[in-house]
């Protein structure tokens, strides 16, 4: 689900160890790109069988238009077994690519900063901000692929982006259309010529 009203500008994530990547990224360091925020557990099955594989899946598609994927393990319960190592272990083990930091946990609060300052309501979440640093989508659970993929394509400040894309999606093309419920609505999205202006 969508917020209601115009989109607020994102809070900065706040996280105590990054994985996956050389320089910590930062909503602000990511200006002028789509960001999704994948919030997940690793020992949350709809995130470890759904999400996050769904998660790497979008990263494959769109990181070429831009899309920036980046995981946050959001550990709010199991605390004792779901440490920074064994998440190592976990990335390397399922193979993830794209960079994943560690929600910031504080003394006297199960939940960790970032998840109580987005008010998420469990994992896996998907968060999806705009090149300008809004929050376009926060929604929490699993969805097909064909919605996630869609989410790129009907947010109205995301088109534009991505209709460039499906011009030159090749063979990752023809997996989108056969991802999407409405494959002819989407590829007329994308080649509307009012929408790449």
């Amino acid at each position: 689900m969508t917020d209601a009203g115009a989109p607020l500008p994102a809070p900065e994530i706040s996280v105590s160890e990054w994985f996956n990547t050389a320089t910590p990224p930062t909503l602000a360091s990511l200006s002028g790109q789509v960001v999704m925020l994948h919030c997940f557990q690793m020992l949350c099955p709809g995130c470890v069988m759904q999400a996050t594989p769904q998660a790497v899946r979008m990263w494959l598609a769109f990181r070429a238009a831009g899309l920036a994927v980046i995981g946050l393990h959001t550990v709010f319960e199991h605390h004792e077994v779901m440490t920074p190592a064994a998440l190592a272990v976990y990335l390397e083990e399922f193979r993830i690519p794209f960079p994943v930091g560690v929600d910031l946990a504080q003394p006297g609060h199960r939940i960790p900063l970032t998840m109580r300052t987005y008010n998420l309501r469990g994992t896996p979440s998907t968060l999806l901000i705009d090149r300008a640093g809004r929050l376009r989508l926060h929604r929490f659970g699993i969805e097909p692929d064909e919605q996630a993929f869609q989410m790129l394509f009907l947010l109205p400040q995301l088109r534009a982006q991505f209709a460039a894309l499906a011009l030159d999606l090749g063979d990752r093309l023809v997996l989108f259309l056969a991802l999407a419920r409405e494959p002819l609505q989407l590829l007329a999205i994308a080649v509307d010529l009012d929408d790449l202006r």
